[in-house]
């Protein structure tokens, strides 16, 4: 006897979804969904950092200017400042210095200016008679030569 193999159900393709292309489906509009949301934060997020990056070089530059100004606040506060201000804006001296004033020579030279010469130089065209004006607003030609 031949045995016969139980018959494989056939199934009838219909235009039904199967549950695993359901599955697919909603991973795939899940993931596309996920995907818009970080790209949309990322491009929002790019003002924010090009912000924080110029802020940061501000308070750098912010920073060196107050230790610059604090250097220069406690050179102002030291003796050495009031001794060299004392010296060359005050004319002051220490007790056994002279103070020297270079004076200028006596002689006087004088100059004398030489003559400036100067020139006529017309930088427009001269101005036509005005009855070649008038002819030339009404007949819109030259006027004649006489």
């Amino acid at each position: 006897m031949i045995e016969e193999k139980p018959k494989r159900q056939e199934r009838k393709r219909t235009s039904q979804l199967s549950g695993l292309q359901i599955m697919f489906a909603a991973i795939l509009a899940i993931g596309l969904i996920l995907g818009l949301n970080f790209t949309r934060l990322f491009t929002a997020g790019q003002p924010l950092q090009q912000t924080y990056n110029q802020l940061t070089t501000d308070i750098t530059q912010l920073e060196k200017d107050q230790a610059d100004l604090t250097r220069e606040r406690n050179y102002v506060l030291s003796d050495d400042y009031v001794e060299s201000w004392a010296r060359d804006e005050g004319k002051m001296l220490l007790p056994g210095e002279h103070l020297v004033i270079p004076v200028g020579s006596q002689s006087v030279v004088e100059v004398t200016p030489e003559a400036i010469q100067q020139a006529v130089v017309q930088t427009t065209p001269p101005e036509p008679p005005k009855w070649q004006l008038w002819w030339a607003l009404f007949f819109d030609t030259d006027p004649p030569q006489f």
